[in-house]
């Protein structure tokens, strides 16, 4: 009787094991909603669109009264950007996929954009990104929602002290 558990315990922990293998190879992070990259056993964040928004200077503000999403985008006085017609707005909830909004604001004759979206009425922590829709910058914020209406856009500070590419 004996020899039974000394078989079958091992058996049952190879095969629970594999269940477990089998089961994290399908199944997706879902929470992670950025552009990460692995580099050998180190996880980077790719930066490089927050740089852009940076160096040109932009910032921004959204203003959401569900269903109404209105986002101004700020440019330095004299610069040659061009503010493009549509923008990619995502609100990510910090740990609940299904939380999250992605939706476009389309820039109107007075000059903001505006787009419709319905939030979550539970109170939480979102991570918000606004982008162009050919992905070159972007703009980040952290916001409470849907009680915080609205969300002002800075870029990182960490670029601050870096020399701007000519």
């Amino acid at each position: 009787m004996v020899w039974v558990f000394v078989i079958a315990l091992p058996l049952l922990m190879v095969a629970l094991c594999v269940i477990l293998v089998v089961y994290s190879v399908r199944e997706q992070d879902s929470v992670v909603r950025d552009d990460w990259y692995m580099d050998g056993k180190t996880l980077y964040a790719d930066v490089s669109k927050d740089k852009l928004a940076h160096d040109l200077g932009l910032t921004g503000q959204l203003n959401l009264h569900t269903p109404d999403a209105t986002f101004v985008l700020n440019v330095p006085a004299g610069s040659t950007f061009v503010q493009p017609q549509t923008l990619m707005v995502q609100i990510s909830h910090a740990t609940q996929i299904q939380k999250d909004r992605d939706f476009v604001v389309t820039k109107a004759a007075d000059g903001a954009y505006h787009g419709k979206v319905t939030l979550d009425d539970t109170q939480g922590k979102y991570y918000i990104i606004v982008r162009e829709p050919k992905d070159t910058w972007r703009l980040q914020a952290r916001a409470e929602l849907p009680s915080q209406k609205t969300v002002v856009f800075q870029p990182l500070k960490a670029f601050d002290g870096q020399a701007k590419p000519s």
